[in-house]
């Protein structure tokens, strides 16, 4: 099987038969083709099977009532009491409102949870986290914000409470693989779905995580997911996928994925990346507290952008926010 990971530019001297990266503010005219055993190749557009080529430059359809075509910032609310960064700072419902209401000033689409699913932690009842994040959008809904909200869970039942209480999108961290109903409810309820890719539970997936090539072992992994999904009813213009940055990754792992990133374009659904104040951030830039990560941050969601990765899921959404419309003028991005 061979893999193709369109070779992302933004520079301005576009050469004539260079493609749109997923119909957005990207183009390539180079593909790295990837095969496992071989030696990568590299060759132009022009040698690429039309249905890759058409596949790699197609644009992406509106998902969840959000544009494609540019790069749009997902803020994190973690209502719970221990996630990594923020554990216990919005757990109250006065507080995860307050501060959704700020992030969305500058933030695409919310992304609200009720479980941590930092290393180590332990499972939430769904009882539990129904009642940490339904109330909060329905408190957001009825005091008319209109940003689109994505509910962060692996259980059918909170999804279900969540997209009843003004939720749009279901954010899956395990990829619609922990709970054998979630599938139904995306298909019943024609919600929007993200797909990421984890090994375990967040308490076992830092347990010495193994990979033959990293790459292509959570490519294979997202292919089949959603594969999956479109077996349940699922359209396709109704998936996003996700790489999985710190699940189940070692620091080499994770610095794989993000030099690869263009590669998930090859499934033809926008990519997301979350690598927001992750351990190996720390690790490579001297930050031990996860709130002092912010630049690392940055640095790594820009470098998602250049690849073409259509949405970045961040703690910082302001500073994210200024730095992308900065990133954008340097590079002459257009929006």
């Amino acid at each position: 099987m061979e893999y193709y990971r369109p070779i992302a530019m933004t520079d301005h001297a576009r050469p004539p038969g260079a493609l749109p990266l997923a119909g957005g503010w990207c183009w390539f005219a180079q593909v790295e083709v990837l095969a496992r055993g071989a030696a990568p190749q590299v060759v132009g557009v022009a040698d690429l099977p039309p249905e890759v080529r058409d596949r790699l430059a197609a644009p992406r359809p509106d998902f969840g009532g959000m544009a494609m075509d540019s790069p749009r910032i997902m803020g994190i609310l973690n209502v719970t009491p221990d996630s990594f960064s923020d554990g216990g700072r919005f757990l109250a419902p006065e507080a995860a409102v307050a501060q959704a209401r700020a992030m969305a000033e500058a933030a695409d689409v919310l992304d609200i949870g009720g479980e941590s699913t930092r290393p180590g932690a332990a499972e939430v009842a769904v009882d539990e986290e129904v009642a940490r994040t339904a109330p909060v959008i329905a408190a957001l809904r009825s005091g008319g914000l209109a940003c689109p909200i994505s509910i962060d869970t692996r259980k059918a039942a909170v999804a279900r409470a969540a997209l009843a209480a003004g939720a749009g999108i279901v954010n899956d961290v395990a990829a619609m693989g922990f709970d054998p109903e979630m599938a139904s409810v995306v298909a019943e309820t024609g919600a929007p779905v993200i797909l990421m890719h984890s090994i375990g539970t967040p308490a076992t997936m830092q347990d010495d995580p193994r990979y033959e090539d990293v790459l292509l072992d959570v490519y294979d992994f997202l292919k089949a997911r959603i594969a999956m999904a479109e077996a349940a009813g699922i359209a396709r213009d109704r998936i996003m996928v996700d790489p999985g940055i710190g699940f189940g990754k070692t620091a080499a792992h994770n610095l794989a994925l993000i030099r690869g990133l263009s590669l998930f374009h090859d499934l033809g659904v926008p990519v997301l990346l979350g690598a927001s104040r992750k351990r190996f951030i720390g690790a490579i830039g001297g930050a031990d507290v996860a709130e002092r990560r912010m630049p690392g941050s940055v640095a790594v969601a820009l470098s998602g952008v250049a690849q073409g990765v259509q949405v970045l899921r961040v703690h910082d959404v302001v500073e994210t926010r200024q730095a992308l419309r900065l990133w954008r003028a340097v590079n002459g991005v257009d929006g």
